[in-house]
């Protein structure tokens, strides 16, 4: 039997930077921090993306693009580089046309950028399909991002003798709501992605939302129904992150999203060296 390799995606320099260091990484930091990488075998090292553009510039005084390009001549291709993208919203939050869109994407990839993983915050593939078409024809890797969320709870009990005052009225009980976010929801918005051209798929739960078993169904209906590779991405705030990684590693996942280890952890994902601790057993 043939063991299968799990691939990692590090998160250090743009999520793990992100989420616990409010993106203040300084470029004279990321040089000091890429030689470390050259030979790590990180299958894809996110780099860019998200907050970077605006913190490097708006805080730092640096470039955003001499980082991306720092980072590809470390790297010398020994690993894919990736961004984050809010689809036609790019780095920003409002939406740009398909003009600035393709120069942007154009100069992304001429830089050294490798993949894109693209993501609406309401899973809307109207916001996202001219990025991931763009991506293809420009030479990259569109990574489609499915974005993870639960259905709102009524936590406001109903008064004693309710539900028959409402029979009474209306013929019959009032119904439960009915629930939105079913692994059905996220397997639909997964396969529209990959139909568009989405090279690959990431649950992408932003929050830390997923408990362990639901990550072990919705990435086993994933595993099951697209044909690229699945992606597990997930934050430590509630305290689910190690346990719902594993998870998604036994139902076959492909590539896991962590950090080194001091940037593991709280508000961001899952430390690498804690999950080897943990899982090589």
């Amino acid at each position: 039997m043939q063991t299968k390799k799990l691939k990692i995606r590090d998160l250090t320099m743009r999520d793990g930077q992100q989420s616990l260091f409010a993106t203040r990484m300084s470029q004279s930091t990321i040089d000091r921090l890429l030689p470390l990488y050259e030979n790590a075998g990180f299958y894809i090292m996110e780099v860019w993306g998200g907050a970077i553009p605006d913190s490097v510039m708006r805080y730092l005084d640096e470039s955003p693009w001499n980082r991306l390009r720092r980072a590809s001549e470390a790297m010398k291709g020994k690993s894919l580089l990736s961004a984050l993208s809010r689809g036609r919203n790019l780095f920003g939050y409002v939406p740009y046309p398909n003009s600035v869109l393709e120069g942007f994407y154009k100069e992304a990839i001429k830089n050294g950028l490798n993949v894109m993983r693209i993501f609406d915050a309401l899973n809307d593939i109207d916001n996202i399909k001219d990025s991931i078409r763009m991506i293809n024809e420009l030479g990259g890797i569109a990574d489609g991002a499915v974005c993870y969320t639960v259905d709102p709870k009524d936590e406001t009990p109903a008064p004693s003798g309710f539900g028959a005052k409402f029979k009474a009225l209306f013929g019959s009980k009032p119904k439960a709501p009915e629930k939105i976010f079913t692994d059905e929801y996220f397997v639909e918005k997964a396969k529209a992605m990959e139909a568009l051209g989405a090279k690959i798929i990431t649950l992408k739960d932003m929050a830390g939302l997923v408990n362990p078993l639901r990550a072990a169904s919705i990435i086993s209906r994933l595993k099951q129904e697209v044909n690229v590779d699945v992606d597990f991405h997930t934050h430590c705030t509630p305290g689910y992150g190690l346990a719902s990684s594993l998870m998604a590693m036994i139902h076959g996942v492909d590539i896991l999203d962590t950090n080194i280890w001091w940037f593991g952890g709280g508000s961001a994902a899952p430390g690498l060296g804690t999950i080897f601790v943990f899982f090589n057993r």
